[in-house]
């Protein structure tokens, strides 16, 4: 495959990245090009040129999340867990940051670890964060060589509280919503994790958070929402001996329409190194 080149500009206070006008590129998005021409933003998850193959993913979809929770609420909802973590309040998760994930063992048993949030494919040369996803879309994670082999075989749930989606406002601007259980209860989130390995033998675990089309209540805030797994189907999420797409498929549809609620909040979301409650109260 020919190389490609993106040219990209961070937003110092967007979440997103805008794809600037006349960069070249493989037809990713029907007409993105032209798009990019007239002014349209696109959110890359990753970009980059690899040997295998062009990885290149367009709309971050779930990019900030927060967790409150602590331990003894993660376990009313996962059940028992192994291992030792310490978890403090967090309300504004980005990507590159280490988050709690949900794993089960061969017997079944189930154990909580932290692992950095974009997944690191095994195949590559460095943990550069050019090379980590942190999205996954559902409809494509069983084909694409750096998801499908941890979709088959490194699932995981990601524990969250909410999350939050961007709008697009008339004026250009983007207004961060908080997205969260209807009944203000944590949730799990699909996941799949991976293993990258140094040349010293050093490893690194990381993740990413599988993602669909939006149900009704994201949908007029964006047109892609996280994966939620109904606690009825933790079980069979992280059993490792159902490997085919075609037994999977049934997880990753959209969440029911009524399990969520959304809200605006304010725009100091926008900066990851702002996280404090108030990142989640109503604006």
């Amino acid at each position: 495959m020919p190389a490609a080149f993106f040219v990209v500009t961070q937003m110092a206070t967007d979440p997103g990245l805008q794809v600037a006008p006349g960069a070249a590129g493989v037809d990713i998005v029907p007409g993105w090009q032209a798009k990019a021409a007239q002014g349209t933003h696109f959110e890359f998850n990753v970009f980059c040129q690899t040997d295998m193959e062009l990885v290149a993913y367009v709309c971050i979809m779930c990019g900030r999340y927060f967790l409150h929770s602590d331990l003894d609420k993660l376990t009313e909802l996962f059940g028992q867990l192994d291992g030792t973590i310490t978890l403090s309040p967090r309300y504004n998760i980005a990507p590159t940051q280490p988050v709690p994930v949900v794993r089960a063992d061969a017997q079944g048993r189930r154990h909580i670890a932290l692992v950095r949030w974009g997944l690191v494919p095994s195949w590559a040369r460095e943990p550069d964060t050019k090379y980590s996803m942190i999205n996954a879309r559902a409809e494509t994670v069983a084909e694409k060589p750096a998801f499908r082999s941890a979709f088959r075989y490194r699932r995981c749930l990601i524990p969250a509280d909410g999350f939050y989606e961007w709008q697009k406002t008339l004026g250009g601007r983007k207004q961060p919503y908080c997205i969260r259980h209807a009944e203000d209860q944590p949730m799990a989130l699909a996941g799949i994790w991976e293993t990258w390995q140094a040349a010293d033998g050093s490893e690194l675990e990381s993740c990413a958070i599988l993602v669909t089309s939006a149900n009704a209540t994201v949908a007029p805030v964006h047109d892609r929402m996280p994966v939620i797994v109904d606690p009825s189907d933790f079980g069979s999420w992280l059993n490792r001996h159902l490997q085919h797409p075609d037994e999977l498929e049934q997880f990753l549809q959209p969440a029911p329409t009524d399990l969520l609620r959304l809200y605006p909040v304010n725009t100091r979301v926008n900066n990851p190194q702002n996280d404090s409650k108030e990142l989640i109260e109503p604006k």
